[in-house]
């Protein structure tokens, strides 16, 4: 049971495109917020100069604007706690540094990375954990004015308690953690700038956050995070210690942790190919939890009302891409027609579009796109599905034209060019005048109309033929028809 007021956070660091496992590890941060009727605070972890970027932090607002995630602290809401950029928190952490040290819950090591690495070895070789073995633990001032006499600089190391460490994990049960396994770690780099294993608890501690629903890689610090709140609290610095749960890793190919590095990592790759954030928060968010046994498809709203952090299952998740876009085309097909007619403009224009801007017909569009959103998986698919109506003549590769153009087509496009011609232009007389022609040379339906498809839209498959026929024009479709038997001659 969950005990109000729940406080959460979500703190990426903006380095490159943001990842769809991060995007779960927001979503279900949110999810857990807004059911609880809590707090979402968004941080941004931009510590490190070197990876961190301008562009990326303005990607990571407008990818959180997009999957329509709100926050109730952080960047352009602003809260009790700001800055929420931790550029922007380095004298807070370094205050803290210095109480931990004064307190002696922290000290300077002086270990050269040569040294590090040779008792590092030794130990491997004798077969001890090879961790960090305390050298500096308990210097002498002697020993660290000598030290400083060689002109050494020290790193600051947080003093790990030589006892077992035990919590209550919320998705993974009771966990428990040996000393030897959770050696002292650094909190401060010798130039004086700040770890994020200090960082990152402090601005919890200082952020009254009451859960931290995070990525299972991250499970082997929380050890280190257990025993700094614990001297965060005894310093006056936090109230109390968060609860932690760890969420599966997202898997890839091959048994593989998804990295960014997959293609398929990409939340920009998504968008780019219009998905719709419904969809694509669907589907991430069965990457470990479930609303129902045997239900899939369901809305935000509905996982808000039902997530409970107990129901997120331990085990990895395998990301898979079938199934996401059989998910987010389940939402497509929910739209209001009109919400999915504006929903596809993205991709009816430059650079997406291979037609002339002037040769597209909006009202020709409205009539098309209930029948192309039962066919569509994502909005994209809305540019080959639709090209045959603004393009001058239909974009047919040869393939399609081989697979549809048999012996006998061009006698075939004949009769039924005629019985076009006579036609009532609807679909239901469309349909009879290809039926006929058909019957007239021994063919079914599926057969008789596979040349006219391709004639007219240059493709094999597509939207249904005869509601197609209708929209596009008498005047057209027979121009088309005349070009493939005038090609068939040739």
């Amino acid at each position: 049971m969950v005990n109000a007021p729940v406080r959460v956070r979500f703190c990426p660091s903006p380095t490159g495109n943001p990842h769809v496992g991060l995007v779960r590890t927001a979503l279900f941060n949110w999810a857990f917020a807004r059911h609880h009727g809590g707090t979402l605070v968004f941080r941004i972890e931009d510590t490190d100069a070197a990876r961190d970027s301008e562009d990326s932090y303005n990607q990571l607002l407008e990818s959180m604007r997009w999957l329509g995630f709100d926050w109730d602290e952080g960047p352009e809401v602003g809260g009790p706690h700001a800055p929420y950029r931790q550029s922007q928190r380095m004298d807070i952490y370094k205050d803290v540094a210095e109480k931990l040290l004064a307190g002696g819950y922290a000290y300077h090591c002086y270990c050269t990375t040569e040294e590090l690495d040779s008792r590092r070895d030794a130990a491997r070789a004798a077969g001890r954990p090879s961790g960090y073995d305390g050298h500096c633990r308990d210097l002498t001032a002697e020993q660290i004015a000598a030290y400083e006499a060689e002109g050494r600089t020290s790193i600051v190391r947080f003093r790990m308690p030589d006892e077992a460490l035990t919590f209550d994990d919320l998705v993974r049960g009771e966990l428990t953690f040996q000393p030897e396994n959770v050696p002292d770690y650094g909190i401060v780099r010798a130039n004086g700038a700040p770890l994020y294993t200090l960082v990152n608890p402090v601005d919890d501690a200082l952020m009254e956050i009451t859960h931290v629903l995070r990525g299972e890689d991250l499970l082997s610090s929380t050890p280190r995070q257990l025993a700094l709140y614990k001297a965060l609290i005894e310093l006056g610095i936090a109230k109390d210690t968060p609860a932690f749960g760890h969420l599966p890793y997202v898997m890839g190919e091959g048994n593989k942790k998804l990295s960014k590095r997959d293609p398929q990592a990409s939340l920009n790759l998504y968008r780019e190919r219009g998905f719709l954030p419904e969809g694509l928060l669907n589907y991430l968010s069965l990457l470990g939890w479930s609303i129902a046994e045997d239900r899939d498809i369901f809305s935000i709203d509905e996982m808000v009302a039902a997530f409970d952090i107990a129901d997120v299952n331990a085990n990895p998740a395998r990301f898979d891409l079938k199934k996401c876009e059989h998910i987010n085309a389940e939402h497509i097909r929910k739209m209001d027609v009109k919400a999915f007619t504006e929903a596809c403009g993205p991709w009816l224009k430059a650079p997406f579009a291979p037609w002339a801007p002037e040769s597209f017909d909006a009202e020709q569009f409205a009539e098309i796109a209930p029948h192309a959103q039962t066919r569509v998986t994502v909005l994209s698919d809305i540019t080959a599905n639709v090209d045959f109506l603004f393009l001058d003549e239909p974009a047919t590769d040869e393939a399609s034209w081989n697979k549809a153009m048999k012996e006998g087509s061009d006698a075939l496009l004949t009769t039924a060019r005629a019985k076009l011609a006579e036609a009532e232009w609807n679909a239901d007389a469309l349909k009879n005048a290809i039926l006929a022609a058909g019957e007239e040379h021994g063919l079914k339906l599926g057969k008789a109309q596979a040349p006219v498809r391709v004639a007219v839209t240059g493709r094999t498959v597509g939207l249904p033929l005869f509601e197609s026929l209708e929209i596009l024009g008498r005047e057209k479709t027979l121009a088309r028809v005349d070009a493939a038997l005038a090609k068939l001659a040739a």
